[in-house]
């Protein structure tokens, strides 16, 4: 599930991520107010559930719906003019580290890995 109030309005987006998912593999890209409705909803209870955003700010709102998050874990974050780096692929704007933080107060655990051979490393202690 890709969530983003801009993607999901967005055709030409929309159609590169289509195609870029596997088959045999559903996609839904929606606003985030809608994949908070349809995650209370319990629309996909039966199903194991990936959500990928840009920002972070995707993810707060979601859980300021009511959407339950366990574990985020923080992935590529491209680098700009604005961004300072966190890491080799995390680089984030004040905006980010702000709701990152928030995230992490509401109970969220926040980690960083690449890939599954990656270490977890504690996202928070990276932010210091």
């Amino acid at each position: 599930m890709v969530i983003d109030d801009e993607v999901a309005e967005n055709a030409i987006e929309k159609s590169g991520l289509k195609l870029a998912t596997p088959p045999g593999v559903k996609l839904s890209i929606l606003p985030v107010a809608k994949a908070a409705e349809n995650i209370l909803a319990g629309k996909y209870d039966s199903q194991r559930l990936l959500i990928v955003a840009r920002k972070p700010d995707r993810f707060l709102r979601l859980v300021e719906a009511g959407v339950q998050l366990e574990t985020l874990n923080v992935g590529n974050m491209s680098q700009s003019d604005e961004t300072r780096s966190i890491t080799r692929s995390i680089n984030v704007v004040d905006a980010d580290v702000e709701a990152f933080h928030k995230l992490h107060e509401k109970g969220v655990k926040l980690t960083a890995q690449m890939v599954p051979n990656d270490p977890v490393a504690d996202f928070m202690n990276l932010l210091k």
